[in-house]
């Protein structure tokens, strides 16, 4: 099962060149039918307070953007948008299409970023979302996540025990805590036993500078791919075997007691 993650330098709230950004990496990759693609947090307009300019509205570019891209590549294809609760604040949502271009999962990011003033724009998610990935015979439970999400573990504890063997953290991670970024994915898939897809934006926005470092790490915890600081794709195979061999050999998870 292959993985792909798309590094993108995110056009500032320009949904049109961001979706052409995304082909012209993709030319590169040469994605192979039943992959997963990743893009990162919204991808189609970067990190914006603005939800009135940013969301997706009655014609949602961004989400017919990704079911197109996913029907035309054969792939599984996940990336972040901005719509609007019943409250009339934002959501900060992971989706995901199927190859046939239908809507497989809908994430509302749990942890709004407080010290970024999301909370005050984005309501916050209440629920885990998984879907099947399935190619070439094989079937992987993903659980999808949203950059702030990372810090909290209790809620990728909460996907494994609902099944989840493949995470997929998408983000726009600022280079002031990169370090965080690249320890707290390694520590998820570890803690876990479970592999991690961290997909982040390179560049610049007006208030930040993102360092990329897209990544894929294995359940032991072992970097697959890292797509270093400039815009760029990462690739890696998935195989869920791995982590249910390492599972049944290494029994953390059953060894879990505490509940609170």
């Amino acid at each position: 099962m292959h993985a792909i993650g798309i590094q993108l330098d995110i056009a500032w709230e320009d949904k049109p060149a961001n979706f052409s950004k995304v082909r012209r990496l993709l030319d590169t990759a040469k994605p192979q039918p039943g992959s997963l693609i990743v893009l990162p947090e919204m991808f189609s307009t970067g990190f914006s307070m603005n939800v009135a300019g940013v969301r997706e509205g009655q014609d949602r570019p961004a989400e017919k953007f990704l079911a197109d891209l996913a029907r035309q590549l054969r792939c599984f294809v996940s990336g972040g948008v901005v719509n609007v609760g019943p409250d009339g604040k934002g959501l900060n949502q992971a989706l995901v299409f199927s190859p046939e271009g239908q809507s497989l999962a809908r994430y509302d990011k749990i942890h709004p970023f407080t010290l970024g003033d999301e909370g005050i724009h984005y309501t916050a998610g209440r629920q885990i979302a998984l879907f099947d990935w399935q190619a070439g015979g094989n079937l992987a439970k993903v659980a999808p996540f949203v950059c702030y999400d990372l810090r909290f573990p209790e809620i990728f504890r909460s996907a494994v025990r609902k099944g989840a063997q493949v995470m997929a953290v998408i983000a726009n991670w600022p280079a002031r805590r990169a370090e965080h970024w690249v320890t707290l994915l390694k520590a998820r898939a570890i803690e876990n036993l479970a592999y991690v897809i961290g997909v982040n934006r390179a560049g610049t926005d007006p208030k930040h500078t993102y360092p990329g470092r897209s990544m894929i790490v294995d359940p032991h915890g072992n970097v697959l791919a890292d797509a270093g600081e400039r815009e760029g794709v990462i690739q890696a195979e998935i195989d869920p075997a791995v982590v249910d061999s390492w599972r049944g050999e290494f029994p953390a998870l059953k060894d879990m007691h505490w509940r609170d």
